[in-house]
């Protein structure tokens, strides 16, 4: 678009990839006829000859600058040569940094790029969340291999709150119920043993937990699931799966999920610290 009474340009300046610039310019080219307007987008701007190549574009098309530049000496440097340019230039952050940091007497970090880092985060989270529920309780074998934490154990031993727990730390989880009657699949045993997390309980407190479980449903507490005979020949087989795995093993007797998870989350930390 060429830069007349009826038009204007718009660059949009900035140190990461310029989405926050771009949704305010755009919020409020809404209010007029977008036609008037022609935004081009220079992100990554991240030292002083790109700030010149930028202005002398701008003199040339008679545009306007709005930028968030989070740098202080770049910041100062596009407002100078705007300024000597003859440039309109508009600052989007520094006026709510500025408050900011008197209001918290605390400087801002100066580190661009933040935002986006805290959308990768997010994204990190759901797309765990996502993958702990599809793998949950031995739903599809194919996941265990893609997981960040394999949890072994027998029903009622915390396995998908844990995973749940554990995908809100961006881990992606994965977990396989063990029952004498069903072979557990091999990929199981295809998976590295440090990321592998048995399960053990307790027989008399998983009775407990079983018989509350059958209650719940309205169902007779003498039912096979809570009998303690077969509650010991579960933890037996159980064990023997794990110790053929080689993984390490957490009593979840008497722990929260949160106490259990943080213990896990150390088990992670010292193996990647091996590495």
């Amino acid at each position: 678009m060429s830069n007349d009474q009826s038009g204007q340009i718009i660059y949009v300046v900035s140190d990461s990839i310029g989405e926050t610039a771009e949704l305010v310019v755009r919020a409020v080219v809404s209010q007029f006829d977008s036609r008037l307007i022609d935004i081009q987008k220079y992100p990554y701007i991240e030292d002083k000859t790109s700030i010149d190549e930028v202005i002398a574009s701008a003199k040339e098309s008679k545009a306007m600058i709005v930028f968030t530049l989070v740098i202080p000496e770049l910041k100062a440097y596009i407002m100078e040569c705007a300024a000597a340019a003859g440039i309109p230039i508009i600052d989007i952050m520094g006026p709510l940094l500025l408050t900011l940091q008197e209001t918290l007497n605390v400087s801002p970090t100066g580190k661009p790029g933040l935002v986006r880092r805290l959308d990768e985060e997010y994204f990190r989270k759901v797309d765990a969340i996502e993958f702990a529920v599809k793998y949950d309780d031995g739903r599809d074998p194919r996941g265990l291999l893609r997981a960040d934490v394999v949890l072994i154990g027998v029903s009622r031993t915390s396995k998908t709150p844990l995973s749940m727990y554990l995908a809100n730390k961006r881990l992606k989880v994965a977990n396989v119920p063990i029952v004498p009657e069903v072979d557990p699949p091999e990929e199981l045993f295809q998976v590295p043993k440090e990321r592998c997390i048995g399960l053990i309980i307790n027989p008399e407190h998983l009775n407990a937990i079983r018989t509350e479980r059958l209650k719940a449903l309205g169902l007779t507490a003498q039912a096979n699931y809570a009998n303690l005979d077969r509650i010991n020949q579960e933890l037996e087989y159980s064990r023997k799966i794990i110790e053929r795995i080689g993984c390490p093993i957490i009593d979840v007797s008497q722990k929260a999920v949160e106490e259990t998870a943080n213990i896990i989350l150390e088990i992670i930390k010292r193996n990647q610290a091996k590495k």
